[in-house]
């Protein structure tokens, strides 16, 4: 099989639409209904002959896709999950997969760590002892909204917060579950701007491309068409979208068609293992430093596209910049050496601080810069760094100097585009409170909520908060024990309940952070309720799924919908936040006709449940990010001052000028051009033989997607918690593959068994994020949770999560 010689016309196979028109319907046939009680596609040859019927469901955690299932039920039992068995091998219609995790869904279903009954804290205990008594539900709806009364009378809207949860992601009806549009409802809560997954990037990218969230580079489909290369930058689809929907199906096909691709990840991934003809190795949080030496070269060969700069950006040199900016300030005279830093970022200046040879680098330069077009796609692990802001908008620049921005088969350098799905989500309502803080800060917020400001930490819509966080909702989250950082001391500042007064957990399993909760309601899953499912982050082809009702809810659980509207009649506002719904059923089927009288090509309720999987695709074709501003950037400005790209950004500086870090600390600091910044347990830290040399990453694990599936028996048994060790490091300290072996700092320590292995840069550890928690009596998790050890330091402009930035050390368990 070829690996870069192939031509774009021989690659257009791939793409074959099955005479489907884009923009309009994907009808598919029936060709599996046997005939069993009304449900079509869903009921199959390929499962039990003896099932009693077979439904529609689906996976809907968040991996950035989401995957049909269908449930054969036989007695009122789950007995078996099916895949997709509707589309076919095209990319835009193609046969929608599930992983191993969506297809292990009878054991989350029937898990003991299931939630049976509502659970109230027991009077006196901590929280962190996780001691509970059983109540009925008439007491829980009692607490619930007496609590919510009594904080909204007493601190007002801004003290009530849902906690960042993505367990029931995108599900059009359990995503929100009515909780917002309860708190709506009441009076609104305090806010929180960007997520986990995606937060610097989310943030910074106004200031560079002005889009109001990331902006997505070219789709997957457009590379295997268009492009000449494909650079997957900390981007890693076979581990993190690993689905028929995701982009694991569509780069498998870019390799398949022969597209040239290229890795540069700290860690030798699944997705360089496969697809990639090169690894770039890299040492974590050093990618805006890789990407100056790389445009040094561009720029001392002539490599760079000076046209395209001079047309659409401002701020690359000097003679292109905004009035107000200081001389020498452009980002070729950082380059050049001569800003204030007075270094020359050549190549062998990068090989120092990144570990690439200075050789590779060059090489490297030379095939992205010549590659015409390339699709230059980041993934959000580089984002998540402390100095994460800048590691995104090098990335984005690196497209803009290669001038690959808005061209079919290049791209922007963001994450890899793809069509968004136009179906509905239930409507919360408004939110009247206009306060809002960073996802990322809500542990500050109960812990000093009155100390924090906007110019210090981010607050927004006002200068400061006026109270802390008094009511807390962790609803299908595992923020307080598994994906927040420092996770010891998230359970310190949850334990004091003078702060946060009442904590309201809603889940189906019982996670660490159900724990730490004053009253837990069992919720059902995906089985036990009605519900629609939109597609995610899957290229250009967009999707619904329809998920029935297959069981009744087990043991006391409830749908959350079906619970908010309990409170919400308890409060007085039953008939305001209902309307007449009873049932789940109720508001999807609402909700469905909404979708179908708005797009009357998108099915209704009962023809989307005979179909099971509804398809379409863009009207405009294959995704290609700015095409129309590089087409005529004069009618089609961007939404920065200028209208341009803007590499240097008179916003930036002003922050930068106006307000307040943390002058001790180093790294906390905003630059207006993406230049590479140190930080306070990066790579040069760990160079200069710091306490703890070692730099510790958290990468995606297929045995789960974040902590959701983390408590499946057979998901840890094919894949088990390992600590990603370079060889050279293990050597060092007589750790062998297999060994149990300790990862700590002063914030924690975890243990687990040693993967001992040349697929990571030296230097460099990685734990699979998203373990449970299980502290031993000495404290010392043996979970395996990174988050034990990892910062609740936030990045300098987006007040975000620079979740790998933290340094460790590691020895032989004893």
């Amino acid at each position: 099989m070829p690996n870069s010689g192939t031509t774009a016309p021989s690659r257009r196979s791939f793409l074959k639409w099955s005479g489907v028109a884009a923009g309009t319907a994907t009808l598919l046939t029936s060709s599996t209904n046997l005939g069993m009680p009304g449900h079509g596609p869903a009921a199959a040859a390929d499962g039990m002959a003896d099932a009693d019927t077979t439904f529609w469901s689906a996976c809907v955690v968040n991996c950035g896709s989401r995957c049909p299932l269908r449930l054969q039920v036989k007695d009122g039992v789950v007995a078996r999950v099916l895949p997709d068995n509707t589309g076919d091998d095209t990319l835009l219609n193609r046969t929608i997969r599930a992983c191993v995790r969506g297809r292990n869904m009878r054991q989350r279903i029937y898990n003991p760590d299931r939630i049976k009954k509502p659970l109230k804290r027991v009077e006196g205990s901590k929280r962190s002892e996780g001691k509970f008594e059983e109540i009925s539900w008439e007491e829980a709806i009692d607490l619930v909204a007496e609590k919510l009364q009594y904080t909204y009378d007493n601190y007002g809207p801004e003290a009530v917060f849902e906690s960042y949860g993505s367990g029931v992601w995108n599900a059009h009806l359990a995503n929100s579950g009515g909780w917002p549009r309860l708190f709506n409802l009441m009076g609104g809560q305090l806010n929180y701007y960007g997520n986990y997954s995606y937060l610097q990037v989310s943030q910074i990218t106004k200031y560079f491309y002005g889009a109001a969230d990331e902006q997505p580079s070219n789709s997957i489909e457009d590379s295997i068409e268009n492009s000449k290369l494909l650079v997957l930058w900390g981007n890693n689809p076979q581990e993190t979208r690993m689905s028929g929907g995701g982009v694991t199906y569509t780069t498998a096909m870019a390799k398949k068609a022969g597209l040239k691709i290229i890795v540069v990840d700290p860690r030798y991934s699944d997705s360089a293992s496969v697809l990639a003809d090169e690894w770039i190795a890299l040492r974590p949080g050093t990618d805006a430093a890789l990407i100056a030496g790389m445009i040094h070269v561009m720029l001392d060969e002539g490599l760079h596209d000076q046209d395209f700069l001079d047309k659409y950006c401002i701020g690359f040199d000097e003679d292109h910049m905004p009035d107000d900016a200081p001389k020498n300030a452009s980002y070729r005279s950082y380059i050049e050496g001569k800003g204030k830093d007075g270094i020359e970022k050549t190549p062998e200046w990068a090989a120092e601080i990144t570990g690439v040879p200075a050789n590779q680098i060059r090489k490297f330069a030379r095939e992205v810069a010549q590659a015409k077009p390339a699709n230059i796609t980041q993934g959000w692990g580089p984002q998540r760094h402390l100095n994460g802001e800048n590691q995104a908008l090098a990335i984005y620049l690196l497209a803009c100097v290669t001038g690959n921005v808005g061209l079919p088969g290049g791209g922007t350098g963001g994450r890899d585009g793809y069509y968004w799905p136009i179906t509905a989500w239930i409507d919360d309502g408004e939110n009247p409170v206009e306060t809002s803080i960073s996802v990322y800060t809500w542990t500050d917020a109960i812990d000093r909520g009155t100390e924090m400001t906007a110019k210090r930490d981010g607050v927004r819509g006002k200068d400061k908060l006026d109270t802390g966080i008094k009511f807390l909702l962790f609803y299908g989250s595992n923020m307080g024990a598994s994906q927040h950082g420092d996770i010891n001391r998230t359970r310190e500042i949850l334990d004091d309940d003078s702060k946060c007064e009442f904590i309201v957990g809603m889940d189906n399993q019982m996670n660490a952070t159900m724990k730490l909760c004053d009253l837990v309601l069992p919720d059902t899953t995906t089985s036990e309720r009605w519900d629609l499912v939109p597609s995610e982050y899957t290229g250009d082809m967009a999707y619904e799924i329809m998920c029935e009702k297959a069981i009744d809810p087990l043991y006391e659980s409830r749908p959350a919908l079906e619970v908010t509207a309990a409170i919400a009649e308890k409060l007085g506002i039953g008939e305001e936040f209902s309307g007449g719904k009873e049932t789940t059923e109720d508001w999807a089927r609402e909700l469905q006709a909404q979708n179908h009288e708005e797009n009357d090509f998108i099915p209704d309720f009962d023809d989307l449940r005979e179909m099971g999987v509804f398809r379409y695709t863009d009207p405009n074709g294959l995704y290609v990010g700015l095409k129309d501003f590089r087409e005529d950037p004069e009618a089609n400005p961007l939404e920065t001052p200028s209208g341009k790209i803007e590499i240097y950004s008179s916003q930036l500086a002003e922050l930068a000028a106006t307000w307040e870090f943390d002058e001790d600390r180093l790294g906390d600091r905003i630059t207006p051009i993406p230049e590479y910044v140190s930080t306070v347990e990066g790579a040069e830290e760990a160079l200069a033989g710091a306490e703890y040399p070692l730099q510790c990453i958290g990468h995606h694990y297929k045995q789960r997607t974040h902590s959701t599936y983390g408590n499946l028996s057979f998901n840890n048994e094919a894949h088990p918690q390992k600590i990603w060790v370079n060889s050279l490091d293990a050597a060092d300290r007589n750790i062998e593959d297999g060994d149990q072996i300790e990862v700590y700092n002063d914030r924690g320590r975890i243990q687990s068994q040693a993967f001992v292995t040349s697929r990571i840069a030296p230097g460099t550890i990685s734990v699979p994020q998203g373990a449970w928690v299980n502290f031993d009596d000495g404290g010392t998790d043996l979970g395996g949770a990174v988050n034990v050890l990892t910062s609740l330091h936030t990045t300098p402009m987006a007040k975000g999560n620079g979740q790998h930035t933290a340094l460790v050390q590691i020895e032989k368990a004893k």
